[in-house]
């Protein structure tokens, strides 16, 4: 019983992540996993198939809403169809060892990229339309400022390639590198990008759980039951958003962040 409320309650906690961030949740599943006795293979692969069932739920209410770009999604996440599958087959060929400690630095990246998340939307923030009669379509996005020279389509090959190496090897639905290269690449606003972002979830973390399921490392079960919580995490999220200043949402996060990296250092 104190297991399954730990599963619920740790997919809960990833459910609102989700849909907070734009995230799968797999930054706080899989070190979860790991600590309650589950290899590095166990823990990535359930935790994609909590993702799965967290993400739909996400998407479905943006869907509702009238907020998902299905032609953006399926742009991004096509690629990612396939490089999820390199990177399920990729953690069969690396030392757990070894995984652990890149996943404990990309722990550490999503320190500064939400940081950088945080720059981009003040940025958009002070890009807003004014009383002055300048429009939205008049202002720089942020890839314009970088004048970032890639074509869009290659950019959304790369986005989506990345997210599905990442939910592969990881665990995780990839939000994390998503939300802010949409941003960059694509000149997408925050918000457009993390409503995007989940959907190209649901296609990363299917195409992973399928990858992983036939290698046998996915626990059904205990992915149910975290999905489950997500499930629940995700429409909470989505509807009523919290309401706590940016500040205090980006320092307890980070301080998350950090805190799983270290465990995940110490498990390797």
């Amino acid at each position: 019983m104190t297991n399954l409320l730990i599963f619920a309650g740790a997919g809960l906690f990833a459910g609102i992540l989700a849909g907070f961030l734009g995230i799968g949740g797999g930054t706080v599943l899989v070190p979860l996993l790991l600590a309650l006795g589950y290899d590095y293979t166990q823990s990535v692969a359930t935790s994609n198939l909590s993702i799965v069932i967290t993400a739909i739920s996400g998407s479905l209410q943006n869907w509702r809403m009238g907020y998902i770009n299905f032609k953006q999604v399926i742009g991004i996440g096509f690629p990612a169809l396939i490089t999820a599958q390199v990177g399920a087959f990729l953690t069969a060929q690396i030392a757990a060892s070894t995984l652990k400690i890149a996943f404990g630095l990309l722990l550490l990246l999503n320190v500064y990229l939400v940081g950088l998340r945080k720059r981009l939307k003040d940025k958009e923030a002070l890009q807003s339309p004014s009383d002055s009669g300048v429009t939205a379509n008049s202002l720089s996005s942020p890839s314009s400022e970088l004048n970032l020279p890639l074509n869009p389509i290659v950019a959304r090959i790369g986005t989506g390639s990345a997210a599905g190496l990442l939910a592969g090897l990881f665990g995780v639905g990839g939000g994390v590198i998503l939300v802010p290269m949409q941003i960059l690449l694509l000149g997408e606003s925050l918000k457009t990008a993390i409503q995007t972002s989940l959907g190209i979830i649901v296609i990363t973390s299917i195409s992973a759980t399928v990858g992983h399921a036939i290698e046998g490392n996915v626990l059904f079960t205990q992915g149910l039951l975290l999905g489950a919580g997500g499930f629940l995490g995700a429409q909470i999220s989505t509807r009523f958003l919290p309401r706590l200043p940016d500040k205090v949402v980006s320092f307890a996060f980070r301080g998350l962040l950090v805190t799983l990296a270290i465990y995940v250092f110490w498990q390797a």
